[in-house]
């Protein structure tokens, strides 16, 4: 009863304040499913536990259809289909960490008819405080409606619902869809689960490495190599719209920086040099990159618009200045430097003034990413082993989230709740791309075709 007492004042907080999140194209739902829940807050702040939320009870139904038909989807139909969605939607909220649900393959299954309506009695006996079901239909324009609705069981309320119209390839989108509309309402979070992932695929012996371009959904389906390996592909970025992907390639030892654009498939360079080049990091508007280069022994950074052009530098210091990253209000950014004899981690205005050191805890630090929150700064964290780290902007509080031999190069989350990073196995020197949360806990290991380094973790699709 604690936590139904709980959720209630979460749930009259909230009183559907958040936005749910967009699609390509939004499904209208008919007439009788558009009744909306009106709830009136009383203005009370309520704090909750990750502890809290894995109490809660959420079952997650097999998403049902109308009629079962072949899709190209799935040429067992869409009843299948629906299964398949569902599965997604469970696993996207059991992998976050922040809940236990029960998934579908041990519920039962609901009819069309009971998506919008029901079977109380059912749920309540299988001691299920919230309830996802959904459906699929098959459009006779070869597209599919999908259908997603959280209920609240112990009220027998409707709390949230969408639906999307996708293309029969895009399938797995809408049941990303789902789980960030039931995440958001629950949490008062931010959606993450409809967005992609780019990273480098690692091939051969660890001396001899080959490394391409690749990107995946964010929890590593529908992979797809983007370069083909001739030349060494290095720290991808996305561009904030998502149309693009700026990465660095090295051809016959010389750096180029490259923008990809991921829907026509086709590359612009930005800029090439026969100096060592490193690090190119979009700026939030998209219209400039930052990048690090090295002339006669000095490493400093860089500003060139993101179509080419001319770079400003932005450092002029003796050492190595590495790895901007800008804050999301583009006001700030934050890089790494040895100026003071070990690497640690500076903050500097985006024209380059007002240079100043943060970090003066034990141990090196490098790799910095802002937060998209703006309130922290990922980093990897070097005493002795290689650790993922976050502190305060102004380098205070600073936490290890990772304990591992090889840890490195972070990148956040959309909703900026969840880490990425990549670990190297000590002796193989096997790469991997791991994530875990602002805790410190649910560390999960994301499933590649080949070893995999660099990710770099893109914004919500549209």
């Amino acid at each position: 009863m604690k936590i139904r007492f709980l959720l209630s004042s979460i749930l009259a907080c909230l009183a559907f304040g958040i936005a749910a999140p967009a699609s390509a194209q939004q499904l209208t739902l008919p007439e009788e499913e558009l009744e909306t829940i009106e709830q009136e807050g009383d203005g009370t702040t309520v704090t909750v536990t990750a502890e809290s939320w894995q109490d809660l009870g959420i079952a997650i139904a097999s998403f049902a259809t109308n009629e079962d038909v072949a899709t190209p989807a799935n040429a067992q139909g869409t009843s299948a289909l629906g299964h398949e969605l569902s599965r997604i939607v469970y696993n996207d909220l059991r992998n976050n960490g922040l809940f236990r649900p029960v998934g579908p393959d041990s519920l039962p299954r609901p009819n069309y008819a009971q998506v919008s309506e029901p079977a109380w009695g059912t749920w309540r006996g299988r001691s299920a405080e919230m309830l996802v079901q959904g459906y699929v239909r098959a459009n006779a324009d070869g597209r599919l409606t999908v259908g997603c609705y959280l209920y609240d069981v112990v009220l027998e309320e409707q709390l949230v619902r969408e639906g999307w119209v996708v293309q029969p390839a895009e399938w797995r989108r809408a049941a990303h869809k789902c789980a960030d509309l039931v995440y958001s309402r629950l949490s008062g979070e931010s959606p993450f689960f409809d967005s992609r992932i780019a990273y480098i695929a690692e091939t051969g012996p660890k001396d001899n490495r080959t490394k391409r371009l690749a990107i995946m959904d964010s929890d590593g389906a529908n992979h797809r190599f983007i370069t083909n390996g001739r030349s060494t592909a290095l720290t991808p970025r996305y561009s904030p719209d998502y149309s693009k992907i700026a990465y660095l390639s090295y051809l016959d030892g010389n750096p180029r920086i490259y923008v990809y654009d991921v829907d026509s498939g086709q590359q612009t360079l930005v800029t090439q040099s026969s100096n060592p080049t490193f690090a190119p990091r979009w700026s939030p508007d998209g219209r400039y990159l930052l990048y690090s280069m090295a002339i006669g022994g000095n490493t400093d950074i860089y500003r060139i618009p993101a179509g080419g052009g001319t770079p400003v530098r932005l450092t002029n210091t003796p050492g190595i200045d590495v790895g901007g990253s800008f804050s999301p209000d583009g006001s700030k950014i934050v890089f790494e430097s040895d100026r003071s004899g070990s690497q640690q981690i500076y903050v500097m205005d985006a024209d380059g003034s007002n240079q100043r050191r943060i970090t003066f805890f034990g141990g090196r630090a490098g790799t910095p990413e802002w937060s998209p929150r703006g309130d922290q700064i990922a980093f990897t964290h070097i005493v002795g082993d290689f650790r993922i780290a976050v502190m305060d902007t102004n380098g205070r509080n600073m936490r290890d989230l990772t304990d591992a031999w090889h840890d490195e190069a972070p990148t956040w989350a959309p909703n900026g709740r969840i880490i990425q990073f990549f670990r190297t196995e000590r002796g193989t020197g096997e790469t991997s791309i791991w994530q875990v949360d602002l805790t410190g806990e649910n560390e999960r290991r994301l499933n590649t075709p080949v070893g995999a380094s660099d990710p770099a973790w893109g914004p919500v699709l549209p």
